[in-house]
């Protein structure tokens, strides 16, 4: 028999409890636990939120900490453990525009990677952006166009699509 695939995909709006909830519920998950994070420790402020993170989540996962190459990880690591979080993509689109590499071509390579998974569960978190008002410049308004196709993308290919509200998980798809 085999196992099927899960991809569950869970937005919503910034400390809505997305990644707590992905946590909460990859630790249902039997077998070992991976852990991708997106963030760099760019200010005190945001080493602090690492640090902060990596204590809720507990010694047993293993945390690969990757701004730019999520799918390159995925591919290294999807073998080896039964359940794997992203957390989280928005972050990790902001450091592929800051960066030199060509954003359509590394959406692509995640696509295909999460298409190509064989593992049980995969979470992945990401921040809804497009609920508020149109930003006043070009590169905010192109981050908010990016994200938005890219967690369509993602909700696509998801078996299941959580929204959390207000620390509320609300599923809306699967």
């Amino acid at each position: 028999m085999s196992v099927k695939k899960r991809i569950v995909f869970i937005t919503g709006g910034a400390r809505s409890g997305k990644s707590r909830f992905a946590l909460e519920e990859a630790l249902r998950v039997p077998g070992r636990k991976a852990f991708i994070a997106t963030a760099e420790e760019s200010d005190d402020e945001m080493r602090e939120r690492i640090k902060r993170h990596k204590q809720d989540r507990g010694r047993g996962w293993k945390t690969y900490e990757e701004p730019f190459k999520i799918a390159d990880v995925l591919g290294e690591i999807e073998g080896h453990y039964g359940v794997i979080v992203i957390d989280c993509l928005t972050l990790w689109l902001a450091n592929v525009m800051q960066s030199d590499l060509d954003v359509d071509v590394e959406i692509e390579r995640l696509m295909l990677a999460l298409a190509g998974i064989s593992l049980p569960s995969v979470f992945i978190v990401s921040n809804e952006v497009g609920m508020g008002i149109v930003p006043e410049n070009d590169l905010a308004r192109r981050f908010r166009d990016l994200a938005g196709r890219l967690n369509q993308r993602v909700a696509a290919a998801a078996s299941e699509v959580y929204v959390t509200l207000s620390g509320i998980p609300l599923k809306i798809k699967g």
